[in-house]
């Protein structure tokens, strides 16, 4: 069974506020430990069974899901909650 783990903080590619920029690495707390895994590794993980990831927004888990991109890239995103147009996005940096 996957470990369900909370993405809290993201960086992006050329600065977070670009909205154009793709996610570059996600990370959080989980067990006591701050971790940080980049996109890739996180939807090789989410392939693998190893994690299902989420974030929270008003008191709710939203879950983080792989999608396509037209061009057959796999990027990470949220489900459509009705509330923000992608919660991963609003998200705080990641320290370095």
């Amino acid at each position: 069974m996957a470990d369900r783990v909370r993405i809290t903080c993201i960086v992006k590619r050329g600065g977070h506020y670009n909205p154009h920029e793709r996610i570059e690495s996600v990370g959080g707390f989980h067990g006591g430990s701050r971790w940080k895994l980049t996109e890739q590794e996180a939807i090789n993980g989410i392939h693998a069974g190893k994690w299902s990831f989420f974030v929270h927004n008003g008191g709710r888990e939203v879950d983080v899901i792989v999608a396509k991109a037209v061009s057959g890239r796999e990027y990470l995103k949220t489900r459509n909650d009705n509330y923000l147009w992608d919660n991963l996005l609003q998200l705080p940096d990641c320290p370095a």
